[in-house]
């Protein structure tokens, strides 16, 4: 992992240590000196301080505080975000910024973390030289993203040896508008992905859900059944083909309602038969990740259904996009920034191990494993033409 480097060597007795309450004051001083706007709370400093999603470091020199790094975690993802530093005023220039970027990054290295992110103002041109010093480089452009109104550089680093990511489309990034429309949302980003001319928008993330709906689930709106995702993309233009380990109706096992049950059976059959009639072929059996890396070298775009268990402890049936893939880890565009602090900075491209993956991407005690390929109507999917 490649070190921070300092235009001045930091003082041996500086000490770089996990923030405990004790410091709570001072960080807060510290967050008010260092900032204008977009600050955390003495609040919002306390939840972090003992949340156990982060790596909340600070350097100390004789007792004084000199400065502070906080990383976020995203679930079960190798994902690390870097969402605030400071360093206070008389003590910058020092290569204290450099040695608490290095030991959050080992930090975040030690948790099984593979890629650091950060937004850092595009006019703070001291900060973008210390990232860049560390091997980070700019990646995107967020406008008007501070309170203030300031445009943001994005920037990423591999903190510990990955392969390159090999990928066949860029997929722009969008966020579900419901608690229940996952499974469109993730449709509209493969679809937008296969054909710029598409915007995705709320009316169309809306139909889509009521074309694809389960109707029930186990509470509140149903989910997304892939027929109906399968069935919704047809319509639209594009060729589906459609993964599942079961043959019988999806979702029952924990729906108690025998109602409910009953209407969610014939829902799955009438999906079955219009699957049927439009061709759209089928394959009951589990998806391999060797058909997932055909399907993205092919130049399709993959909707796979994952537990939420492992993102948001909440055990629900979700729909994201997987997006790339390397030797260790699929990356997905999740469309729900639903935990805390959360936004869609952490939701694109999140980095999930292949074993993790494996674990996820099945649901229920019955580990259902589904998913739906998408790709460009008469493609072999690798965007070229049928003879």
């Amino acid at each position: 992992m490649p070190h921070a480097k300092a235009n001045v060597s930091v003082s041996v007795s500086v000490r770089i240590r996990p923030a405990v309450l004790e410091d709570l004051d001072a960080l807060h001083d510290l967050e008010q000196a260092s900032f204008d706007s977009d600050r955390l709370s003495r609040r919002r400093l306390r939840h972090w301080i003992q949340a156990p999603n982060r790596e909340f470091m600070v350097a100390v020199e004789q007792g004084q505080l000199l400065g502070y790094g906080l990383v976020l975690f995203h679930g079960a993802t190798h994902l690390a975000r870097l969402y605030s530093i400071a360093i206070a005023r008389d003590a910058r220039g020092k290569g204290i910024g450099a040695k608490l970027l290095q030991s959050l990054e080992t930090a975040s290295v030690n948790r099984q973390r593979f890629f650091m992110r950060l937004e850092v103002a595009k006019d703070n041109s001291a900060a973008i030289k210390l990232y860049e010093s560390a091997g980070y480089v700019a990646f995107g452009t967020l406008e008007d993203y501070y309170e203030d109104h300031r445009d943001a550089l994005r920037m990423q680093k591999i903190i510990r040896d990955a392969p390159k990511r090999r990928r066949g489309h860029a997929v722009p990034w969008y966020q579900q508008t419901t608690s229940f429309t996952c499974g469109p949302a993730s449709l509209m980003m493969a679809m937008a992905a296969l054909d710029k001319r598409l915007k995705p928008e709320q009316l169309v993330e809306l139909d889509i859900w009521r074309e694809a709906t389960t109707i029930f689930m186990t509470s509140g709106h149903g989910g997304c059944h892939p027929f109906g995702l399968a069935l919704a993309a047809h319509k639209r233009g594009f060729d589906a083909k459609i993964y599942v380990n079961q043959t019988g109706a999806l979702f029952l096992e924990g729906v108690r309602d025998p109602d409910k049950k009953l209407i969610m059976a014939l829902v799955h059959n009438q999906f079955l038969e219009r699957v049927s009639a439009n061709s759209i072929p089928v394959l009951y059996q589990d998806v391999s990740q060797q058909d997932l890396e055909q399907a993205i070298k092919d130049g399709a775009l993959v909707l796979a259904l994952v537990s939420s268990y492992r993102l948001d402890r909440k055990k629900a049936p979700h729909w994201v996009t997987i997006t790339a893939y390397d030797d260790t880890c699929f990356f997905v565009h999740d469309p729900d920034p639903s935990l805390e602090e959360q936004t869609g900075l952490d939701c694109e491209d999140l980095p999930i191990a292949r074993t993790d993956f494996t674990r996820m991407s099945q649901f229920g005690k019955d580990k259902l494993r589904t998913a739906v390929v998408i790709s460009a109507r008469g493609s072999r999917g690798d965007g070229r033409t049928r003879s």
